[in-house]
């Protein structure tokens, strides 16, 4: 990579007067820019040096890569004579003149405390609906499956046991997820949970007796916002005690002071106000769907994306665990949200499809085929971001075709009884008796939204088809010139790579945690393949191992992230947390310098998790290989939880 050549490309692109300032992280550059739309897109989407961009939080990002951003970086300094400024600073300049937002810093508290534990509430949701699947009458036949077979009685029961238990004791959950998020003990928030849940609460109608007040002994099962709220206070009194008593009888009286006190107040103040708050916010919710109905559903399945634009979407499983909930208690009607995103999720697949047939960049088409099997499966934002929003229309077609199928599947009555894929596999979180409906309104959103966007491209937007493929061949002209200008430089490289070349092998994991699919994580340059592929891990520990002999080739200064180059070949970037280098070293400690020669399982860095939660940011850590193209394929083969050593990525 001519490192020179990038910057003033990407200079160029944006404008060098339109710069404020820049930073990079471990892949990309972080620009603050005056006005993002005087920047030349088309350039940087066909700039080979360039892996993707995209606007997040008042930054124009620049995907460059692991190992080649800060050689770019610096380049573009020289440029533009620009003051360099750590990711910290840049983050405050793209912030600045912007007023605080609570709404948007809620939608985020509430992100980070229900994402981590959707798995398990998933788990429990399909185990709902494979009970509800076998006990539905009318299904095959007049008697559900379970009458025309009683042999598989017993274990329809268990499976209701294992299916409620998620929700039943979601405090537990909550408990542990928020004590994190808080910056407290997770064993205590999960103490308070279990204290919440206890099968020794007699409920609403008994009482204790204390000092002549009666306190109401309320079992708080399947609840959310109580043990929020307990779990906040819980944070705020471990460190207020934490910080007055003396260390030798802190790691005592903490806790119990703590859990004492928050005990007390659950039951007497916080628990009856917040579970009035919780029961008024659930009828709300179910009283719009009853009387908006499937105009409501409509206009809502239209929103939809629009929404996942602006990251509110990330609140609402904390209203989807309480429609869940009262479901399960048989006074709910079920997830009505997760209809609307299923629609909205394979209306921009379908769009990002019918551009697959559109266009004749190849490039674009790698995208689209890509991007579209993951809106289809629930994961949007490489569409969205990648494709959709670039050409604009197909966004809009997806949203009329959303709209459409969300009224159609609010007219019939579709709901969730589980969290799950929020798109084609969606079926199997579905009431059983309404799958067939469920999957008719998915075909309707995926052909309206497919055909409006086909054919608009085909008349009213084919001049932008036209153009794209009048510069892709114009550009393959240029490079088949430069090819045969230089057809010995090539000849040479392309030697050098085969003799070079790269070998069959085994990444191992690096850290302990649970595995996590790349396509899931948070964070669109992991997410859309953008860096390579890979594959991410929640830690469940605090140390980093090598999960390869070879080299270190960058070891960042914040400690965050690392790229090694293996033995046998392999480039691999290990990228700890989810903009984590914001936090400019803070609770990283780096064990490796740049060169240092590694062996499999040497440490690499340590860092801690609760720190990283504090700063309100997810520790999954990524582990990508960044030279993928060098690889026929790149094989995740670990599922669920793993510890450091076991095989993570096979490499052909």
């Amino acid at each position: 990579m001519d490192y020179g050549k990038v910057a003033s490309d990407v200079v160029k692109a944006v404008g060098k007067d339109n710069l404020i300032a820049a930073a990079h992280c471990a892949t990309r550059l972080r620009l603050v820019l005056k006005d993002d739309t005087k920047v030349d897109q088309a350039a940087l989407d066909n700039n080979p040096d360039v892996k993707g961009t995209f606007k997040i939080d008042g930054q124009y990002q620049v995907i460059i890569g692991a190992g080649d951003v800060n050689f770019v970086y610096d380049e573009l300094i020289k440029e533009t004579g620009l003051s360099e400024v750590s990711t910290d600073d840049l983050k405050q300049i793209a912030s600045s003149g912007k007023k605080f937002n609570p709404i948007m810093a809620l939608i985020k508290l509430l992100s980070d405390i229900f994402v981590p534990i959707i798995p398990a509430l998933v788990a429990g949701g399909l185990l709902m609906a494979l009970r509800n699947f076998l006990t539905a009458e009318g299904l095959f036949g007049p008697k559900s499956i379970e009458e025309m077979f009683p042999a598989i009685d017993g274990i329809s029961a268990m499976i209701q046991l294992m299916s409620a238990a998620p929700f039943m004791f979601l405090p537990i959950l909550v408990g542990i997820s928020a004590a994190k998020r808080f910056g407290a003990n997770q064993f205590l928030g999960a103490a308070i949970g279990m204290i919440m849940t206890t099968p020794d609460l007699g409920g609403a109608s008994e009482f204790w007796n204390i000092f002549g007040y009666h306190v109401a002994q309320t079992n708080y099962a399947y609840q959310v916002i109580p043990v929020l709220v307990a779990v906040w206070l819980l944070s705020v009194l471990e460190k207020f005690f934490h910080k007055k008593l003396p260390s030798s009888v802190d790691f005592t009286f903490t806790p119990l002071l703590s859990v004492m006190i928050t005990g007390f107040l659950t039951f007497t103040v916080i628990g009856p106000v917040m579970m009035v708050v919780s029961n008024a916010i659930t009828d709300i919710i179910v009283w719009l769907y009853n009387t908006t109905g499937f105009i409501g559903m409509g206009i809502f399945g239209g929103a939809y994306s629009l929404i996942v634009m602006t990251g509110l979407h990330q609140s609402f499983p904390a209203i989807e665990t309480q429609l869940l909930s009262a479901w399960t208690k048989g006074v709910g009607y079920g997830d009505f949200i997760f209809i609307v995103a299923s629609m909205a999720n394979v209306a921009q697949g379908a769009a990002t499809f019918a551009i697959w047939f559109l266009t004749k960049s190849s490039k674009t088409k790698s995208l689209t085929s890509s991007a579209g099997v993951s809106a289809l499966l629930g994961i949007t934002e490489p569409a969205l971001f990648g494709v959709n929003l670039k050409y604009r229309f197909p966004f809009f077609c997806a949203l009329i075709g959303s709209g459409v199928a969300a009224a159609v599947a609010g007219l019939v009555k579709v709901v969730a009884v589980s969290l799950g894929s929020a798109g084609f596999l969606g079926f199997l979180s579905i009431n059983a008796s309404s799958i067939p409906f469920y999957v008719v309104c998915e075909l309707i959103s995926f052909a309206v939204a497919f055909a409006l966007t086909y054919f608009y491209g085909k008349t009213k937007a084919a001049g932008v088809f036209a153009a794209e493929a009048a510069d892709a061949a114009k550009a393959q002209v240029e490079s088949d010139e430069h090819a045969v200008k230089d057809g010995k430089e090539v000849a040479k490289e392309v030697s050098a790579l085969s003799q070079a070349g790269v070998s069959e092998e085994t990444v191992v994991s690096p850290l302990a945690g649970q595995v996590v699919e790349l396509s899931s994580v948070n964070d669109p340059v992991f997410s859309s393949g953008a860096m390579g592929k890979g594959i991410a891990v929640k830690p469940e520990g605090n140390t980093v191992y090598s999960p390869v002999d070879g080299t270190v080739q960058l070891a960042f200064e914040t400690g965050h992230a690392y790229g090694l180059k293996s033995d046998n070949g392999a480039e691999i970037l290990i990228h700890i947390g989810i903009d984590t280098v914001s936090m400019a070293g803070k609770g990283f400690e780096q064990k490796v310098t740049t060169n240092q020669k590694v062996k499999k399982g040497d440490v690499l860095a340590t860092f801690d998790s609760s720190a990283i939660a504090q700063a309100g940011l997810d520790d999954t850590t990524m582990i990508i290989v960044t030279n993928t193209a060098n690889y026929s394929e790149v094989t995740p083969v670990a599922q669920g939880k793993v510890s450091e050593g076991v095989a993570l990525l096979e490499l052909e």
